[in-house]
């Protein structure tokens, strides 16, 4: 990425600014702004998310925010209560408070005197969620929003659950926020009064596990705050993208297509990160096109920024399996409207282990699997970080526990864009049951790379609402969703549905084993097929070199580790997966602050006991300063049985090497079709 060290505007930075809230809370904002804006007043940008401005984001925010502010826009970096140096507690994730905070903040911004009254919100993940959220309840100064890697819909497409199936992100992902709402204010900023707050979090912070596992449907809990209840709600123009290694990949084709306002999608090959930081490259001049969206709709500037297709998608070509890739190969195609009429369904039926040419009669015949516990294990995280390799591996082995069905080798390039569906006939031999459906690219040599997947908890065949058991033998038809994608199979290769009964440790196995039937002559892959003579359809103006204001400096004090590792005993069948994401120990200069983080996650099962499964996080992060050491160590730990889930978790505190606070839960909670 290039480093910008000279802008249209020379900047001033606040790096803690008091807002109070009506309830008498107050949050800490870092804000950079033109100098002239004392004078001269200029639109303001919000985001707005509980990982710490100060330290742990501040070296990204140092890329995007200064470069934004010299480009003539005051960049207002808040955060969440409970979180950094806000006051509070932390109690979940997209509370109505935090919302009302999120308006208030807005509110405060468009009054100071060095703003137009004119704002904007942007983030990532959880910036992204809050401004497509706080963007429904319509604030009156917000013009428009840009946002990375979100979901419109908290149940159906989240780290929580997925076709109604309990992904394993959602232990790891509690356990990060466990962490983060439990991480102490810096005592340099907010004084002695830093214990206090710390304790206030430490004393007051909830399980935010148990509030997840405690809604296995979707209820009110995920509808508060899911956008997809009403897209009408939003009614400011949207820049939105994902890359098609995030877990939340699907959700801006989703916007593109029940929006009605202006919108532009981008989806590159990255996984959980920015644009202009994507992994796998290539990355992009994101900071330029989101500029380029500010100046539009903030200013009026009549720029371009509309022009051109609605979709930018990096179209992938064909790799092999790996955990990790550098870059992606491929092209750029464009779609001028979404669902586009150049992506036409392809019916594959399924037949005795193929799939069968478009049209052809196949014989209505019962396929039957039963998947041991070990599919899945190179499955990959459901949201890709890409530290660890996170990617999904050689689907081979987990093929031989699963149904296949492959096409006849390919004679000609056959290219999909959008969301495939299988479409399947099944009965079950017991009343919960799930199917994993997996697309893969299978080379001439026989290796596998997985395209894109699909879960679906058979309970919630009808719906994620009111799910029902199955009737043991009772046929019955199922659709599958899977991730949408943008993938390109050339010739020579075939394309693969492998269909598994357990897909462990990327979502929870049914309670018991399960025996499926598929019945071929009801069954069929619908591939979303964009045309290879179809134009592109790109703006006359390629993206740029990615590039940022300079990061802040950073010093690695002691290495960190990344690692991922499946095992197995062949004597007492015991399994893991563990996964070490340790950052080592890094001193912020100008803040002569040093960090430490190690995280790890350890999923564990024993040969095909489906009551076996154990998920586990640990996080420990440390912060010093001189004499001042205050550490955070945080547990989460699901196991089950066939009727419940069973929670157990701790949490100390240590202020130096005095432990202040110690907690521990323990919680059942009744499985529920799940």
């Amino acid at each position: 990425m290039r480093a910008v060290t000279s802008l249209p505007y020379e900047i001033t930075e606040s790096d803690h600014v008091r807002i109070p809230m009506s309830d008498g809370t107050v949050l800490s904002a870092r804000i950079w702004r033109p100098v002239s804006s004392d004078t001269d007043p200029v639109p303001a940008i919000l985001e707005y998310i509980p990982y710490r401005k100060r330290d742990l984001t501040a070296p990204r925010d140092s890329i995007h925010h200064p470069y934004l502010a010299g480009h003539g826009y005051a960049c207002v970096r808040v955060d969440i209560r409970g979180t950094g140096e806000s006051e509070g507690v932390l109690a979940d994730e997209y509370l109505e408070r935090e919302q009302l905070d999120a308006e208030e903040v807005l509110e405060w911004i468009a009054a100071q005197p060095w703003c137009t009254g004119d704002t904007g919100m942007m983030g990532i993940s959880w910036g992204a969620f809050a401004a497509l959220q706080v963007a429904a309840r319509k604030p009156p100064s917000l013009r428009a929003i840009v946002i990375s890697s979100f979901t419109d819909d908290r149940f159906a497409d989240d780290m929580h659950y997925m076709g109604g199936c309990l992904l394993s992100d959602n232990v790891a992902e509690s356990g990060t926020m466990f962490a983060y709402a439990t991480l102490p204010p810096d005592p340099a900023v907010v004084g002695e009064r830093w214990r206090e707050m710390w304790l206030e979090r430490l004393d007051n912070c909830s399980l935010w596990i148990e509030n997840w596992l405690g809604h296995q449907r979707r209820d009110d809990y995920w509808r508060h705050a899911s956008v997809s209840e009403n897209y009408s709600d939003v009614q400011v123009p949207v820049l939105a993208s994902s890359g098609w290694a995030d877990g939340y990949s699907n959700a801006v084709i989703r916007l593109l297509a029940h929006l009605d306002v202006p919108r532009r999608g981008l989806i590159g090959p990255w996984s959980h990160k920015y644009p202009h930081l994507g992994e796998p490259g290539p990355a992009i001049g994101y900071l330029q096109e989101v500029v380029q969206w500010w100046d539009h709709w903030l200013r009026g500037e009549e720029n371009g920024a509309m022009d051109g297709p609605m979709l930018r998608t990096w179209m992938q070509e064909s790799v092999p399996p790996s955990t990790s890739y550098e870059d992606r190969p491929g092209r750029w195609v464009g779609e001028a409207s979404w669902p586009s009429p150049h992506v036409k369904p392809q019916e594959l039926p399924l037949a005795r282990h193929r799939l069968a040419r478009p049209g052809e009669d196949v014989d209505d015949e019962a396929l039957t699997v039963s998947s041991p516990l070990s599919v899945g294990q190179f499955s990959g995280k459901w949201a890709s970080y890409s530290a660890p390799p996170d990617l999904p591996y050689d689907q081979r082995e987990e093929d031989g526990g699963s149904l296949v069905f492959d096409t006849d080798v390919l004679t000609e390039r056959c290219e999909i864009l959008g969301s495939p569906k299988v479409r399947l006939e099944v009965s079950a031999d017991q009343p919960v049951a799930m199917i994993a459906a997996r697309i893969s690219d299978v080379a001439p040599d026989g290796r596998a790379t997985r395209v894109t997947y699909g879960l679906l908890n058979l309970t919630h065949r009808d719906g994620h609402d009111e799910p029902a058991p199955m009737e043991p033998g009772e046929r019955c038809p199922v659709e599958i969703e899977l991730n949408a994608v943008a993938q390109a199979f050339p010739a020579g290769h075939r394309i693969r549905l492998s269909l598994s009964t357990s897909y462990w440790p990327l979502a929870w196995p049914p309670p018991t084993p399960v025996l499926l039937s598929v019945h071929t002559g009801q069954s069929a892959l619908e591939l979303p097929v964009r045309p290879v003579a179809e134009p592109d359809e790109l703006p006359a103006r390629p993206f740029g070199e990615p590039e940022g204001a300079p990061p802040m400096s950073v010093t690695a004090l002691t290495p960190g580790e990344q690692r991922w590792t499946v095992s197995r005993d062949l004597v007492d069948y015991q399994s893991a997966l563990d996964i070490v994401k340790d950052a080592g120990t890094v001193r912020y200069d100008d803040l002569d602050l040093e960090v430490t983080r190690d995280v790890r996650e350890r999923y564990t099962w024993v040969a095909d006991d489906f009551c076996s499964p154990v998920a586990e996080a640990v996080w420990d992060v440390t912060f010093a300063r001189g004499d001042w050491v205050a550490r955070s160590e945080t547990r989460t730990r699901v196991s089950c049985t066939d009727i419940e889930f069973v929670i157990d978790a701790q949490l100390d505190g240590y202020d130096g090497a005095r432990r202040i606070v110690s907690r521990n839960w323990h919680r059942r909670i009744p499985r529920d079709l799940v």
